[in-house]
């Protein structure tokens, strides 16, 4: 293979290919619904093949039958380089069919859109990293450093049987790995008129996924209780969900409000004592969207488990509340919650992950920047955080510091954040194909 750097290797074979691979991924019915019953296996012998078929040597792993992950790397021209991971889950999450337009697992391509459950989370990131690492291989092209690819499981649940999994029984396949990129970051945000966003995650709130349980006296329905577990349970509830969480501002947030700001004319004193984020988060237009959610800790009241019969008061009522801590914030989200609750619930983490951060002063953000505005440079990237996770959270354990980058350029009233998990979901061929050109530019220039 060549070891110079070649731009804009991508070619028209690589533009369908991402359409087809995207298609044909979203076909794979790898539904999570969280019980266990999902198999990711036919996507991962999918992508296996193809990788294969690119000169690679995809590794299929699994801790549980059918739950199946790919890793494989693409050797650099540096040996002392440190590696780069770029990952993507192959799971997805519950569709409805009645509710679609479409069947969610047609990948019908129709009028320049791929429709289906995954088009943004996310199969086409899978398909464009296929078709990156084929053209590569059509063109002679070595990356600089080491990439490791993984595709994973289970990301849709608790991750246990996709990249907790890889973190923590195959570390070997990681070795050199400091930095990854994956999914959630620089797609195109319209913030107004000629103001086009790409917000690069550098971040993740934390996840609390939290179980509570309340106790009390099991009677007849008809008699006075005075230590009824569902009223003792509603009273929390009601307290978690009517909470008002101190700001708490990280280094990501703070550098996401500084430049959206700039770009709206204005220069907030971030250090001043009498700061209104809530102000300022009303001045920003539609670009609020991008931080409102990860300026403090939330919780959210999402289940409710009580009793068996309308006249017997039962022993015993569970509540399900998902609770995302801000970098720094997880002494203040368990003192809350031990008040919150009070002495007559019990509360205990369901699911836990650690909340990350990453520096958007590093050489690899400015590259990050630097391969979304080379091709729509009327657009501007601008540091954020994820309210919600990824498979960065696990791969953290490895030390590997985690990017959200799963490039599109899409149209005005396109309404990406909203289509993930929602219905109709899709994602324009020319999105595709922007994607595919900066996710080649970027992994060779990495």
């Amino acid at each position: 293979m060549a070891e110079e750097w070649r731009d804009g290797v991508v070619d028209g074979t690589a533009l369908d290919e991402v359409v087809a691979f995207t298609s044909e991924l979203i076909r794979i019915d790898t539904t999570n619904r969280g019980s266990g019953d999902c198999r990711e296996r036919p996507a991962a012998e999918y992508v296996a093949e193809r990788l294969a078929e690119a000169g690679l040597q995809p590794e299929l792993l699994e801790r549980s039958p059918g739950r199946t992950n790919v890793v494989a790397r693409i050797e650099g021209t540096d040996p002392s380089a440190d590696a780069l991971l770029v990952h993507g889950h192959l799971d997805v999450v519950p569709a409805e069919a009645a509710d679609w337009t479409v069947h969610p697992f047609s990948g019908e391509v129709a009028d320049g859109v791929v429709w289906g459950r995954g088009a943004v989370d996310m199969k086409n990131m899978d398909a464009m990293v296929l078709a990156v690492a084929r053209a590569w291989k059509r063109a002679g092209v070595r990356p600089r450093r080491d990439i490791v690819i993984a595709y994973t499981a289970d990301e849709e649940a608790s991750a246990v049987d996709g990249s907790g999994f890889l973190a923590d029984h195959h570390a070997d396949l990681f070795e050199g790995c400091t930095e990854g990129i994956s999914e959630s970051g620089a797609f195109t945000f319209h913030a107004g008129p000629g103001l086009s966003l790409y917000p690069i995650a550098a971040g993740e709130r934390g996840t609390a996924w939290l179980k509570l349980t309340a106790r009390g006296r099991a009677g007849h329905g008809s008699k006075v209780n005075r230590t009824n577990a569902v009223s003792r349970l509603a009273a929390a509830v009601a307290r978690v969900g009517a909470h008002e969480w101190p700001v708490r501002l990280t280094p990501t947030v703070r550098a996401a409000l500084a430049e959206l700001a700039a770009l709206h004319g204005i220069a907030p004193d971030l250090d001043a004592p009498d700061l209104d984020v809530d102000e300022l988060l009303g001045k920003l237009g539609p670009a609020a969207a991008l931080v409102e959610s990860t300026v403090r800790n939330s919780a959210n009241p999402t289940m409710l488990d009580a009793g068996y019969k309308v006249n017997v008061i039962p022993g015993h009522a569970t509540a399900f509340v998902d609770g995302r801590i801000v970098p720094g914030g997880e002494a203040e989200f368990r003192e809350t919650m031990d008040r919150l609750t009070g002495p007559d619930v019990e509360w205990e983490f369901h699911h836990g992950e650690t909340a990350l951060t990453a520096p958007v002063d590093s050489p690899t953000y400015a590259k990050l920047r630097a391969a979304v505005e080379r091709f729509d440079p009327a657009g501007r990237a601008v540091p954020y955080c994820m309210s919600g996770g990824t498979d960065a959270k696990q791969f953290s354990r490895l030390g590997i510091t985690g990017y959200g980058f799963s490039p599109l350029k899409l149209p005005p009233g396109f309404d990406y954040q909203a289509l993930f998990h929602g219905v109709d979901e899709r994602v324009p061929v020319d999105a595709l194909h922007f994607g595919v050109r900066v996710l080649d530019h970027y992994l060779q220039s990495a």
